[in-house]
């Protein structure tokens, strides 16, 4: 322990590993902004701050099963000549999970929730619900993740640390993250964009059809650019509407 506190690669290595866990974490925290906001308002922070912890201990779990992770990449049958192996498996079926609940609240949102299903009547949205699902989901991100800091470190204390950081990080930004979310219509509507697109990345990554993450990131980035310079324009708007 002594040798990793004094050797400038340990930290160099941390510091890397801590950057690509919170990059790679934006997405959770995305679709764990959506899922906790058809929960009753008064329960929407302790279900963040259950989720991330249920993403804690998800991604410190595989971690330490090293072993069988190193398995994954093994082909269990063959689709079309097309090996299919345990972590291609998890990646298709988690694709799919996204699209269709990405899917579904886009259409909630289209066509909007009766009376009857609003959030503060609509009986608990189920607490347990939204924590499996955040918990399912957050095991499909996290392999991505702990495959990267598998590739980066052979020390598994830098590994567990990284992540530590990376869910501190999420804790902080979580709830400023929902509440954004939660007052503006239009970024909520992208943000599930966001999550259809992810689930198509993880299902043509399980079928070996690899898009570089940049790509993704590069159209989610310069949606969210032109999203919040629409914000930025209709506020303007508002105060300019507000003087007169």
């Amino acid at each position: 322990m002594i040798e990793l506190l004094t050797d400038p690669n340990a930290w160099i290595t941390l510091f890397t590993l801590s950057a690509i866990e919170i990059v790679l974490g934006i997405d959770n925290l995305v679709f764990i902004s959506i899922a906790v906001s058809k929960l009753p308002v008064q329960r929407r922070e302790v279900a963040r701050k259950f989720g991330i912890a249920v993403a804690c201990v998800s991604r410190i779990c595989l971690l330490l099963t090293l072993a069988w992770l190193a398995g994954l990449t093994h082909d269990l049958f063959h689709v079309f000549g097309q090996g299919i192996s345990v972590r291609d498996l998890v990646l298709i079926v988690g694709g799919g999970f996204l699209l269709v609940k990405g899917g579904m609240e886009i259409r909630d949102l289209v066509h909007g929730e009766p009376d009857s299903e609003d959030v503060h009547t609509r009986p608990a949205a189920s607490f347990g619900m939204v924590i499996a699902q955040i918990a399912v989901i957050d095991i499909v991100f996290s392999l991505d993740s702990v495959i990267a800091a598998v590739g980066l470190a052979d020390q598994r204390v830098i590994m567990v640390v990284a992540i530590l950081l990376a869910v501190g990080v999420m804790l902080l930004a979580a709830r400023p993250l929902g509440q954004f979310i939660d007052n503006n219509p239009t970024i909520k509507m992208l943000a599930l964009a966001f999550i259809v697109l992810v689930g198509v990345y993880l299902i043509a990554d399980g079928f070996e059809q690899h898009i570089p993450r940049g790509y993704i990131y590069g159209a989610m980035g310069f949606s969210a650019l032109v999203e919040c310079l629409n914000l930025w324009a209709k506020r303007r708007e508002q105060e300019r509407l507000g003087r007169t």
